[in-house]
């Protein structure tokens, strides 16, 4: 059994993981980078786990077409639910094909216009500092008191943490454990802060950071196939549209090594990535 750092946790201290949960997916909620000069911004809204690769992919594309990059990054449920209202995108980016349905079934994407961008893998972290030993399967979760998870429910980390444990016949002595979080990176954050002492959490979401270190590295064929989706907003006019679609050629194409470096795996490459 692997030693355990700080698994106890009092109720304050699970008070302030939950407050730090909040604040951290209203930070990422309201991220963005809109300009003040020429026209107006390209809306992308994207999955919190893509931020760090999106961030410098924008940036790339600002260089290469002169147009800037406004992006939103929270949980893909949330953003969903802000596109099916009427909020003004261009293009999404789901962390599962589920919540890029949500979006197609009220006609707001059409189902010709979503693609399958990138691939990744779930992975169990600890806070750095913690002295538990790697895990030798994924019974050793029984061994946390307390388990940060993006909302298992709804924000496609958590769906795809909950499917996985479930299919191993362990979410049923797990799920009162687990302290919800609104998107993955708030998962992330509450374990690098060392409030929580484990988590689920996507393997480039653990690579971002030096404050976890990874216990457990789901398999491939173990865990649910992981497929993020690019999905081109319906009813923009022409040159919105062109430029919609000049950034999802960018994503699959030039932008290609970015998210390599980051550690997702890309499903869709074009022939040309220059």
């Amino acid at each position: 059994m692997p030693a355990m750092d700080g698994d106890r946790k009092s109720p304050g201290r699970l008070r302030a993981a939950a407050a730090l949960l909040a604040a951290a997916a209203l930070v990422l909620g309201g991220c963005g980078s809109p300009g003040t000069n020429g026209p107006d911004p390209l809306r992308v809204f994207g999955a919190a786990s893509l931020a760090d690769a999106l961030v410098e992919a924008a940036a790339a594309f600002e260089a290469v077409q002169g147009m800037k990059v406004e992006l939103n990054l929270a949980g893909s449920s949330s953003l969903a639910r802000q596109i099916v209202a009427g909020a003004p995108a261009d293009d999404f980016l789901s962390a599962d094909p589920v919540q890029m349905e949500v979006v197609v079934a009220a006609g707001r994407i059409g189902r010709r216009d979503v693609v399958d961008l990138l691939g990744n893998r779930l992975v169990v972290i600890v806070p750095a500092a913690s002295r538990t030993a790697a895990l030798a399967g994924p019974a050793g979760l029984l061994d946390f008191d307390h388990l940060a998870l993006a909302d298992p429910t709804a924000v496609p980390a958590g769906v795809y943490a909950r499917t996985w444990l479930e299919g191993l016949g362990l979410w049923h002595r797990l799920e009162a454990r687990v302290v919800p979080a609104g998107d993955v990176r708030a998962a992330l954050a509450a374990v690098a802060g060392g409030h929580l002492p484990a988590g689920i959490v996507y393997a480039t979401d653990a690579a971002s950071t030096d404050g976890v270190r990874v216990v457990y590295r789901v398999p491939e064929g173990e865990g649910p196939a992981i497929r993020y989706q690019a999905g081109v907003v319906a009813g923009l006019g022409p040159e919105r549209r062109a430029a919609a679609e000049a950034w999802q050629r960018f994503l699959a194409g030039a932008a290609a090594p970015i998210f390599e470096r980051h550690g997702f795996t890309m499903l869709r490459l074009e022939s040309d990535r220059g």
